[in-house]
């Protein structure tokens, strides 16, 4: 390589100098710098390519709100989202009572079953009382949330009438009131003239709208009882929809989909036919009863109905012949192996998506062999509706052909009759409410009392329908915040994990309908906030459970490193190494110079 020099050739005597040049320590020429520019150049131009490298290997993330999900978990978790419950008391025939201290009992009564507990999903109660005299003169409490008329409930309207009617002028009588924010519940406590009512037996039944009443002869005097059974229908039956069991969100049960939607799947299942064959009118079943129900619980789930009939269905469990009872039974320590898995094929919904549920409801016709056949309770009494149920399954019934005699040769073919069919449906749908968590005969017991609870063609009263909004609502926020909360740890934990622009428009949707469900439920609207907390939850398990999660690029920078180095590290190596070498090479050459020219200023 060609090099400078800006002294003379020390080889050449020059007089007057004694030049000693040692060609391993000094060198007499300036070092160039041609070599080190170009592998400097080469070794510029690989690093110049590292950004384009990273950005090949780039992983799309779409940008969360972390905040908003961790100020919805935070505000879930602080503060329980509570209902406004609006009640009112009217007395009827009640003289020297003060409303206002009515009121006052009536709310310890209320504080005292509550316990104070402000669970999600309780109420925000408000109550107000109206006493109506025997001369039909009203005093009530201030501020008055009801426009009760006075006057216009009659002592004796409560006599003879049906329960229907009663439920239904007492939704007249209170059709004017105006509860404010949220629903109004109203509870009639009707004092009658003793010799005029029966005795001293009280009657207290609750209808199927949000109206209860309770009528008895003597009631003023029995004040404390009659006190605590208001509060106790308030409580008890209104806020906690009659329920035994604890108010725990977390345990309670939901039947219901993360999707929001609920597929009821009905199948007739004949065991042998060649015994006799059956069938239904399963469209008269879906149009006439069905639909009320799946209409009235269209705010909580997505409800969709399927039939199926199948054949050579034989259940898995063994049956015995009492003598006694002259039928074969099956007791209740055979009903977990009951339903036989291998040949009952009751997956009929196709369309439902794999977070949809499905309750299987079965009506099974056994066969010659074993008919009639039925339930055997413990106490060793028949089962009235001959049939079970299975949480998180669904229920089973064993319908008995009215005649048993069969016939082997030629297998008759028949339908079960409309009226069957409606006694079929009404079992079903009290199972169908045990599902839900709610009673399937229609009293509620307690200490105080009795209560009878009017049913309705729809299979759950309207104040069941609140319950069910309000419980629902909440085990919706609260699986949606668990969710979201979730996938926030999941994409903060793994930076390359893909993060599609949909992820991020269903969890800011989700969060969206999460506020105005609580918006909705501060305001009163339990339908509006149901149907937006199952959306929110719905996006949330979509945003969870999408595919692009699954994507194969979760691997981490050192991963990635050790894919890309084998392409790349060989010549980089070479490249980075020869730099460094012309560098420590030029370093030395300098230095040469250097010490020859110091040696040449002290000679």
């Amino acid at each position: 390589m060609e090099e400078t020099s800006d002294h003379p050739n020390p080889t050449t005597s020059t007089p007057g100098t004694t030049p000693e040049l040692d060609p391993k320590t000094m060198r007499s020429s300036k070092p160039g710098l041609k070599r080190l520019l170009i592998t400097t150049t080469v070794l510029f131009s690989f690093l110049s390519g590292l950004p384009f490298l990273w950005k090949s290997v780039e992983i799309y993330r779409s940008q969360l709100p972390f905040h908003d999900i961790d100020s919805l978990s935070d505000q879930i978790k602080s503060t329980p989202l509570r209902f406004p419950c609006t009640f009112h008391a009217v007395f009827i025939g009640f003289g020297s009572n003060d409303p206002d201290q009515l009121r006052s009992e009536i709310q310890d009564g209320v504080n005292q079953l509550t316990g104070g507990s402000s669970q999600c999903g309780s109420c925000n109660v408000s109550i107000s009382v109206t006493v109506q005299s025997p001369d039909e003169l009203c005093s009530e409490t201030f501020p008055s949330t009801c426009s009760y008329r006075c006057g216009v409930i009659k002592r004796d309207s409560f006599g003879g009438g049906l329960d229907d009617e009663v439920d239904e002028s007492l939704d007249d009588v209170f059709g004017g009131c105006s509860g404010g924010i949220g629903k109004m519940y109203s509870v009639v406590v009707v004092n009658k003239e003793k010799g005029n009512g029966g005795g001293d037996e009280v009657k207290a039944v609750v209808g199927k709208r949000r109206h209860a009443w309770i009528v008895g002869s003597g009631l003023e005097e029995r004040y404390g009882e009659v006190v605590g059974r208001v509060s106790e229908v308030f409580v008890n039956v209104f806020m906690n929809g009659g329920r035994e069991e604890g108010d725990s969100i977390r345990g309670e049960f939901m039947p219901v989909g993360s999707d929001g939607r609920l597929v009821l799947s009905f199948s007739l299942l004949n065991s042998n036919p060649r015994d006799w064959i059956y069938d239904w009118d399963f469209q008269r079943i879906d149009e006439g009863l069905l639909a009320p129900v799946t209409k009235a619980l269209a705010p909580i789930a997505d409800i969709s109905v399927e039939s199926q009939v199948l054949y050579h269905t034989p259940k898995s469990s063994f049956s015995s012949w009492d003598e006694k009872l002259q039928s074969y039974i099956f007791r209740t320590s055979d009903l977990p192996f009951f339903v036989n898995s291998n040949e009952w094929h009751l997956d009929t919904s196709a369309g439902a998506s794999g977070r949809s549920k499905i309750l299987q409801f079965v009506v099974y016709i056994p066969s010659g062999k074993e008919c009639p056949l039925h339930l055997q309770l413990p106490n060793g009494e028949i089962s009235k509706t001959n049939g079970f149920i299975s949480p998180m399954w669904g229920s089973v019934i064993v319908w008995n052909p009215r005649n048993c005699d069969k016939d082997s040769e030629s297998p008759s073919r028949n339908m079960i009759s409309p009226q069957d069919l409606e006694q079929i449906v009404e079992v079903f749908l009290g199972q169908f409410r045990q599902l839900f968590g709610f009673k399937s005969e229609a009293i509620y017991t307690s200490e105080l009392g009795s209560y009878k609870i009017l049913p309705s063609e729809r299979g759950f009263t309207e104040w069941e329908l609140d319950v069910l909004s309000r419980k629902h609502t909440c085990f919706n926020l609260h699986s949606c915040a668990t969710t979201l909360g979730s996938l926030s740890r999941l994409v903060q934990s793994l930076p390359r994990m893909i993060i599609k622009d949909e992820i991020g428009e269903q969890v800011k949707y989700s969060l969206k309908a999460a506020k105005l469900a609580q918006s909705n439920a501060s305001l009163g609207g339990y339908s509006s906030s149901a149907s937006s907390s199952r959306e929110a939850r719905s996006l949330a398990e979509n945003a969870f459970f999408h595919p692009s999660i699954m994507s194969v690029s979760y691997f981490s920078y050192e991963h990635c490193f050790a894919v890309y180095s084998p392409f790349f590290l060989p010549v980089a190596g070479h490249v980075v190494l020869a730099a460094l070498r012309e560098w420590k090479r030029y370093k030395q050459e300098k230095a040469k110079y250097l010490t020859w020219l110091t040696r040449k200023k002290t000679a």
